[in-house]
């Protein structure tokens, strides 16, 4: 199994969804779509954000 660097857009995508999380949680960042989905299940949007990252690196063209 060959192992790839994941896109630049899939690797952009996890790491806003990454930051957007921090920022809600220790900052109050309050943005008005997405904050009440990032509060409200802050978890599940950090593993999807790392899935899509290991998705962007085991799967080639991604």
């Amino acid at each position: 199994m060959r192992l790839t660097a994941p896109s630049f857009a899939v690797f952009l995508i996890s790491v806003i969804m990454v930051i957007l999380v921090i920022a809600a949680k220790y900052f109050g960042v309050d943005i008005p779509v997405l904050t009440p989905i990032v509060k409200k299940s802050m978890f599940e949007v950090l593993l999807v954000a790392y899935g899509l990252l290991f998705a962007g690196v085991v799967f080639r063209r991604l």
